[in-house]
Formats: structure tokens, sequence, C-alpha cells
């Protein structure tokens, strides 16, 4: 089979490979290809009956998601067939590197003004996730990030989200407010009943318990909503 022939329906959407995943970066840029396209360039090969990309979307097929991919163990890698020891190692290296790299983004202290601030930085990250996964950013007294922690991943619930996660992480960082956040993998950041019920119940946890969530930015495909802006908070 040509990747003329691959039907990616790793996404929201579907897209057929016509060109190999390096001729893409080259042409488009590393930002325009999808997961498993990227993933395909650090494997370099596939097996006897599958090229790069076809193994690349198998191997996100076996752990659910990136996410799931990026905490896998070598143990859990070399398990599946077309990786072996040393591609293992170097998946293993390459999310070890992207987490390192977030960390000293955090490490930075951006500052938040804006809910454009909030998806300027977690944008990048967002966007192109598959499953929902809800985020909070913790602030100091000076709006300074000082913390980031993934609370759920998952379809949003008031039920799911339990403000005492939220609270947990902000209270043992010593947090001044929080800003909440989610991606839409649809695409469309348009709020539903469940983040509004959501957001609401978190705004009044944190009235109880002196955190404020200053924001709820819900992340598009390239597009973003803020809770406050529209006036839910």
């Amino acid at each position: 089979m040509s990747n003329a022939n691959v039907c990616n329906n790793w996404g929201s959407n579907y897209v057929f490979i016509e060109e190999r995943p390096r001729e893409r970066l080259l042409r488009l840029g590393a930002q325009a290809l999808s997961e498993a396209e990227l993933l395909a360039i650090l494997l370099r090969t596939g097996t006897e009956k599958e090229n790069s990309y076809q193994l690349s979307v198998r191997l996100l097929a076996s752990f659910h998601d990136l996410r799931g991919l990026s905490q896998a163990s070598y143990d859990e890698l070399v398990k599946i067939k077309g990786i072996g020891p040393v591609k293992a190692i170097e998946l293993q290296a390459a999310f070890e590197l992207g987490r390192r790299q977030m960390g000293n983004i955090v490490g930075k202290r951006p500052v938040i003004r804006l809910p454009r601030d909030v998806a300027d930085l977690m944008m990048p990250q967002m966007s192109m996730l598959t499953q929902e996964h809800f985020v909070c950013l913790f602030l100091n007294t000076k709006n300074q990030v000082i913390g980031k922690q993934t609370v759920f991943v998952g379809s949003l619930d008031a039920s799911i989200v339990h403000p005492r996660e939220v609270f947990k992480e902000a209270i043992k960082r010593s947090s001044a407010s929080v800003i909440c956040l989610h991606n839409h993998p649809s695409g469309d950041p348009t709020p539903s009943r469940e983040d509004i019920a959501v957001t609401k119940t978190l705004v009044g946890a944190g009235d109880l318990v002196g955190i404020s969530v200053l924001d709820h930015v819900i992340i598009g495909d390239g597009k973003y909503i803020s809770l406050k802006e529209q006036g839910y908070l």
C-alpha cells in the first residue's frame, strides 16, 4: 500500500498522506504535520508489511493517544511489533525532552494578563489532542504561572471534574488564583452546558477556599474562547 492510499483518522479530520512526512515537514513546517506523521519521522522505518507512517498510526492506537504513548514504559514499547530496543529508547528520549521543555516554560514563570496569554501558552500543546484534557494553571499574587496540572482526561462533566482535585493542587502550591482550561477535539471552542456548569461549580468552590478562579479558557483548532469574556465568571 502506498502512502497515497493511507488514510489517517487520527484526530477529528481525515488526512490523506500524498507525500512522505519528511517532505511535508520541509514544505509546510512541523506544525502542519499530524501526530502520526511526526512519529513516522522519529521512527524512520516500519516493518516488512507497513511503512513508518502506518506503524505510527498503529503505535498511537495501541496506547490510545499521544499522551498514553508518552507515558509508556520501555517494556510496553518493545512489545509492539516493529518497535525494537533502539526505537523504544529514542521515543522515550524524545518525550522526555518535551517534558523538560515544558518544565522550562513553567520555570520561567510567564505572566498571565489576558485570556490571549493563556491561549498563547497552552494552545500549541492542547489544540491537537484527540481527547479532552482539563488543565489548571496555578498563579501567584503577581499572576505568574507557578505550576500546571492535568486534572482530568475525558468528556467534561461536573461530577467528574471535582473541585477537590483542582484546589488540592492549588493549596499544595500556595496558589493565589487558578485558571482552568480544556480543549475541544472537534476544533470548535464553543462552550457546552457542561463546560458552563463545571465553571460555576469551580468558581463557587474557589470562593469558599479563598482561591479565585480567574478564567476558564476553551481551546479549539487555532481558536479559543474565554468564559470570563463571555460573562460566565
